[in-house]
């Protein structure tokens, strides 16, 4: 499989010209190598500008639901992703942090942290998300060794196995859901009371491998030999404390989107995700945002893929009617 360490590599000479770009790119995971391919085979004068390729892929074990792919890991398809953009030729800055982001008249002026101030056309932003976490011991030293947080995405690797679900809302109640057909049996923890949609709720009396431990809260992962075990947990009313044995732990509470940058000058939702139109552009004209950041509701790898080439499209035409 390829390697790649971007980290090592020279800044393209082309990000230090005076130059107006047609689209600059902040992020490079999935959707925005993909709108860096789609724009530069569009003749687009395109940049990709980011801190670290692959995003969330590298937070992914093995990824067994991407159409042509199966059974990948994480890294590996990032290294794919970046193999094919780099045959194309798309410039990439492998160390650059946007720290200031402002649209003068027709152009967008970039501020890097190292100084340098790039302008474009167009912007589009694909920096992701990330899942929000528990923040107990444990949980970081086995994640993707038992501890998950895309049941999309795991599910079938838990096959007849004992699987913990954490979270109260409408992400772990469809959790169950997805769960039921792969999992010998599936135990609920959270520390309050259920927040999900009764709609969805009513449908777990149909899964009879069902256990629900409300008001309790997850203290810890066990694990053993780089496996995840068990967690232990603490009912809230009796204070008791035990462990339940487990074989995986789905964290179903949120996705927390890395849209500081732009958030306060676009329209986003309760959860700050970045809210874009059926061509992937924000309330600001010029503006595009594409996968885990943006307001669309399934965080998937091939979603992401897709908005990105979709907003590179969008961004072609806009090109033409606006400049």
């Amino acid at each position: 499989m390829f390697e790649f360490n971007l980290q090592t590599k020279p800044i393209p000479a082309i990000f230090e010209q005076e130059i107006v770009w047609d689209l600059l790119i902040i992020g490079g995971g999935p959707a925005g190598l993909n709108a860096g391919l789609y724009a530069q085979r569009k003749g687009l004068k395109v940049g990709v500008l980011t801190k670290e390729i692959g995003g969330q892929l590298h937070n992914t074990s093995t990824v067994d639901n991407y159409l042509g792919i199966p059974m990948l890991e994480g890294k590996d398809m990032s290294d794919v992703f970046l193999h094919h953009v780099e045959q194309l030729e798309v410039p990439i800055h492998p160390d650059a942090r946007v720290i200031h982001f402002e649209k003068q008249g027709p152009l967008f002026f970039l501020s890097l942290e190292n100084g340098t101030v790039l302008k474009s056309k167009t912007v589009l932003l694909s920096t992701g998300g990330k899942p929000r976490q528990l923040n107990i011991p444990g949980e970081n030293e086995d994640a993707n060794k038992g501890v998950s947080y895309c049941t999309t995405c795991d599910a079938p690797f838990f096959k007849d196995k004992h699987v913990i679900v954490a979270g109260g809302g409408n992400s772990a109640a469809e959790s169950v859901i997805d769960l039921a057909a792969w999992a010998s049996h599936i135990t609920v923890v959270h520390r309050s009371q259920w927040r999900a949609d009764k709609v969805i709720l009513d449908k777990f009396k149909d899964i009879p491998n069902l256990t629900i431990h409300l008001e309790t809260q997850l203290l810890e992962v066990q694990g053993e030999n780089g496996l995840m075990t068990g967690v232990l947990v603490e009912n809230k009313t009796t204070k008791e404390k035990r462990t339940i044995a487990a074989d995986g732990l789905f964290i179903e509470i949120g996705v927390i989107p890395n849209s500081s940058l732009i958030k306060d000058i676009v329209n986003v939702n309760e959860r700050e995700e970045i809210i874009v139109d059926d061509m992937m552009m924000t309330s600001l004209p010029g503006l595009f945002a594409a996968g885990d950041v943006t307001n669309q509701p399934f965080k998937q790898i091939v979603i992401a893929v897709a908005d990105g080439a979709k907003a590179a499209l969008a961004v072609q035409q806009y090109l033409i009617h606006h400049t």
